[in-house]
């Protein structure tokens, strides 16, 4: 039996009443992993540099198995820059290089540059206009139903390459659920942790690490999935990439 675990954590009140968000952690666990995550991810709530939260959800649902999806994880590319100025360049670059246009690449950068609060989820963008074509507002396309298969190896063998850190962890994951997605080409994200300037581009093989992408001690951050509309039809359609990207269950490998 297996379940899914979701935590999210604000300050002043719930998200839904205006609360500053302040953390928030998914899980896919057997059912004698929960206890202890359970723990861990409120250990991580409480403790969190953005801040000590008033309020904190946790849900716990059963998942039916047959419902779960299995995909590979993407390849870690490590760059080497030294400013963000250096850091948004490679970006828009790494964008351009995976379809996306120069337009669409420079739009994306100056509207996370522009954030004055995070926005909760993703934005999606044409990746020809940078036109954004999902309707979400300040929640954006929440990514959620994902995890690792296997936590454990998953950890030790970002470990024997030499690549630790929370931060990493999950992001790897939830990029590598971003690039199996039908019709995303690729991704752009920074962090809202205001030590963290770490950020990244997801391509469809690639995570590419980018060291400095925004000021350190910022504590807005934001992602932007870049679509190519031209996959989209009757068939497939936009909503059905969102309901992948917020419904479907997957487990990185």
């Amino acid at each position: 039996m297996m379940y899914s675990i979701k935590m999210r954590c604000s300050k002043g009140g719930p998200h839904e009443e205006g609360g500053k968000h302040i953390s928030g952690a998914e899980r896919i666990l057997r059912e004698d992993e929960v206890e202890k995550e359970l723990i861990n991810i409120y250990r991580r709530a409480i403790t969190h540099e953005r801040g000590k939260p008033d309020f904190i959800n946790f849900k716990i649902e059963e998942i039916d198995e047959e419902e779960i999806i299995y995909k590979k994880r993407l390849n870690i590319n490590q760059h080497h820059i030294n400013s963000k100025e250096e850091g948004l360049s490679l970006a828009k670059e790494l964008l351009k290089e995976n379809t996306v246009s120069e337009e669409s690449a420079k739009k994306a950068i100056q509207t996370l540059l522009n954030l004055e609060d995070s926005i909760h989820g993703a934005m999606l963008f044409d990746k020809d206009s940078g036109e954004r074509i999902d309707n979400k507002g300040i929640k954006g396309v929440r990514v959620t139903g994902i995890a690792s298969a296997d936590i454990t190896k998953y950890k030790e063998s970002l470990k024997k390459d030499g690549r630790e850190g929370l931060h990493l962890e999950e992001a790897l994951i939830l990029a590598s659920k971003i690039a199996s997605c039908k019709g995303i080409v690729a991704e752009l994200c920074w962090s809202d942790d205001p030590s963290y300037v770490i950020g990244y581009v997801g391509t469809k093989d690639n995570y590419e690490r980018i060291p400095i992408l925004k000021d350190e001690g910022k504590a807005v951050g934001g992602r932007i999935f870049f679509v190519d509309r031209n996959q989209l039809n009757y068939e497939y359609t936009l909503d059905d990439l969102i309901n992948y990207l917020e419904k479907q269950m997957v487990l990185i490998e």
